[in-house]
């Protein structure tokens, strides 16, 4: 019975650590938010330095600068947002008690992971297994 017990323990996490892990994700979602809110502004906002009165040749080139510039934070913006639906969806795995368990091995996945990486849903086992197998493709 004990042996069976101990099993049981290691397939989910407890309600204090499911607790743990949501007070991380609330605070990688609340900073998250803002740095997209500030990706987003840097590049639909035009900066207020214009380039009106500038030489011809330093207003071309300043402004191809600020198209480059605007392609990176919009890239930038878009993998924010990536980043915060993950951890949106990790809230959802704590609410529905799948949170925690790799989607590969049905194993818990280690505190130490979630910690660094509280949007995960594979092992490190299952995520070295998911890069070998691309690069031998």
């Amino acid at each position: 019975m004990n042996e069976e017990k101990k099993t049981e323990e290691k397939l989910r996490y407890s309600t204090e650590e499911l607790e743990e892990f949501r007070q991380i994700i609330m605070e990688k979602l609340e900073k998250a938010r803002a740095d997209l809110q500030l990706l987003t502004e840097a590049y639909t906002n035009s900066s207020g330095a214009d380039t009106n009165d500038t030489s011809p040749t330093f207003k071309v080139l300043e402004e191809g600068q600020q198209v480059m510039s605007k392609e990176e934070n919009s890239r930038m913006a878009a993998r924010q947002q990536r980043f915060i639906n993950n951890l949106e969806n990790a809230l959802v795995r704590i609410e529905n008690g799948t949170y925690g368990i790799c989607r590969e091995t049905g194993k818990l996945i280690s505190k130490e992971r979630l910690r660094a990486v509280p949007h995960a849903t594979l092992s490190i086992d299952a995520k070295t297994n998911q890069r070998k197998n691309n690069i031998n493709k």
